[in-house]
Formats: C-alpha cells, structure tokens, sequence
C-alpha cells in the first residue's frame, strides 16, 4: 500500500468511525476504489488495526471522564459505602462491552470472509437507517408531548448496568459492514429514552474497550499478514491520521447532535446504499 493510500484511508477512518454511518462500510468501499482486494487478509486485519488511532482520540478527548468513572469503580469495590454513580456507570461499561467480544471472537472468521461484500454493506447502510429513524422519532416523540407516553429524556446520571447490557448486546450487529457501530449503540439508546448527547457519548465509551481489544488481537494474529501484505510502515501512517482526524470529527458531532436529529445521517446513509448497489450493477465495481 501507498502512503497516500494510507493517508487516504485513515481520513476516511477518522472521519467515519464515531459517526452513525459505518466506518467499516466506508473503508471497504475506499479500499475497493483504491484496487485493494477487501477479503484480503493484510487488508482485513489493516481495516481493524487503524481503528485503534480513532480510539485513541477518544480516550484523550473523554480522558477526564474515563479516569472519573474508572476511579468510582475501582473505590466502589473497595469501599460499598461509596458506591455512587460513577461506580454503577463503571459496571454498565464492562457489562456493556462484553457481548461484542464473545461475538466479535466466536464470528471473527464469518465477519473476516462472507461479510466482507459490497452488498453486504449497501443493504446494511439502507436497511438500519430506517431502524436509526425508528429510534430518532421515538425518542423525539417522547419529549413532544404529541404522547400520552411523554416524559424527560434520560440523562448519564440515570444509566443503569441493563442499559449498558442492551445498547451492548445491539452492538454486537455493528460486526455486520455498513450497520455502523456508532448508529447501533445510537439507535439503542434512544430507543431506551436517552437523550442523544448521552446516547452519543456512551457510543464512544462502550466503542473504546471494543475497539481496542479488537485492533490489538488483529495485529497479534496478521503479524505476519500486514507485514507480507500492506505493510506496517502504511499501516502505522493510517492509524496516526486517523486519530488526528477522528478527535476533530468528535469535537465536531458533540456539538451537532446538542442541536439537531439524525436526519441528514439518515439520508445519506440510504444515499450512499444506493449509490453502491448502482456501481455493482452497473460493473463500475465488483461486490468482492
């Protein structure tokens, strides 16, 4: 891989991986344009490795949070008197990121070869928008007054370790291309009446221990694949650019979604879907 290819990459990676429009989806299509071959080993494991620089951004942007909330839980254990919020947040992260791992493990060959198509990742971005609209307009609905059901949305406060369990479990359907994991974790939220600044920062809390563990094992076990394939010196080029890009693109969506829904994702996702599924039927691309 070029370095420019790399550089290319680890913007799309930065650009894409906290927003609800699937990074992995993206990266697949920009490696396909690129001439890579997606089902490729080397380029399986690249995709996964270069996310960890997104989740670096992540662990600097939320240090703060992160240090609060590991500090409430390990006192916590400690000491039961003071068990407070940030020692029940603490445990709906754990509990949170372990269904990812336990699928993520037992699925990783189906998630490396089968799901690695073009197709795949058009009908999950256009299948789950409408899963993400779902979520939006419920949660919107809740605070209209337009429902009987109406109350105030739930603040980090309110976080309960079976919130951590559910907006986790789903997921787990973000190891399908194009689901994105960010829209999941979203939609999941939102449908458990969260408001969407929460909802969006627990997407980044529960993506940080998957995501690490995920780069980690990968360049473990294709050691050898990127080194023959890639090459780590563009794989390392990727991941750098991509923490750059990823901590200004966080920045950026804090602020958006404190202001507006997920409407315009939502439309480009379908756009996008549909612009995929023409270039293959067209033959511009192969699906593989």
């Amino acid at each position: 891989m070029t370095w420019l290819a790399a550089i290319i990459l680890g913007v799309v990676e930065g650009i894409t991986e906290f927003l609800p429009v699937s990074s992995t989806g993206h990266l697949t299509v920009a490696e396909k344009l690129l001439g890579l071959k997606i089902d490729d080993p080397s380029v399986t494991a690249f995709t996964a490795i270069i996310q960890v620089g997104a989740i670096l951004a992540a662990i600097i942007y939320f240090w703060r949070d992160i240090v609060r909330l590991a500090v409430g839980w390990f006192v916590g254990l400690g000491h039961k008197d003071r068990r407070g919020t940030d020692y029940r947040l603490g445990w709906a992260v754990i509990v949170g990121s372990i269904p990812i791992g336990i699928v993520g493990f037992a699925l990783r060959h189906v998630i490396e070869g089968p799901l690695r198509s073009l197709w795949v990742v058009a009908a999950a971005l256009v299948g789950w928008s409408f899963v993400m609209w779902a979520a939006d307009h419920h949660n919107a609905v809740l605070t209209s007054g337009r429902s009987r059901r109406a109350a105030a949305l739930r603040g980090e406060a309110s976080l309960t370790v079976v919130d951590g369990l559910i907006i986790g479990l789903t997921q787990c359907l973000a190891l399908i291309p194009g689901v994105s994991r960010s829209g999941a974790t979203i939609s999941a939220a939102l449908f458990r009446g969260i408001d969407r600044q929460t909802a969006t920062r627990w997407s980044f809390f529960l993506g940080i221990p998957a995501l690490t563990a995920a780069g980690v094992f990968q360049a473990y076990q294709s050691y050898g694949d990127i080194a023959h394939g890639v090459g780590w010196a563009a794989t390392g080029v990727a991941t750098v650019v991509s923490l750059v890009v990823a901590f200004a693109a966080i920045a950026w969506l804090l602020r958006f979604v404190a202001r507006h829904r997920f409407t315009v994702f939502i439309g480009y996702r379908i756009l996008l879907g549909v612009v995929i599924a023409g270039l293959i039927l067209a033959e511009f691309i192969t699906p593989v």
